[in-house]
């Protein structure tokens, strides 16, 4: 088995480190995971704060910065991407149907 795997960036197919592969996998999702943190509280804020979105930002930037919720979400995006790798078909599985 080999220990390099293909990627798609910007519509080119590269050949990376499986590792590597798996890191930007968990830096994805702990990227959108934010991005979605940030569209809540801006949104809630705007909705209820007299502040508005200035006062949303920094509200998420506050929660977004504790150790706690960045824990939170390297222990999740890692358990998510290492179980959907374990629980891929094999090539060898989908030959048998």
């Amino acid at each position: 088995m080999s220990d390099r795997t293909m990627i798609d960036v910007a519509g080119k197919t590269l050949l990376v480190p499986r590792l590597a592969k798996r890191a930007l996998q968990t830096l994805t999702a702990m990227g959108l995971t934010a991005l979605l943190t940030l569209a809540v509280i801006v949104t809630n804020s705007m909705l209820t704060a007299k502040g508005g979105s200035a006062s949303g930002l920094s509200a998420w930037l506050a929660f977004i910065q504790r150790p706690e919720v960045i824990g939170t979400m390297v222990l999740t995006a890692v358990v998510t991407v290492i179980y959907l790798h374990w629980d891929k078909p094999s090539s060898s599985s989908s030959n048998r149907r």
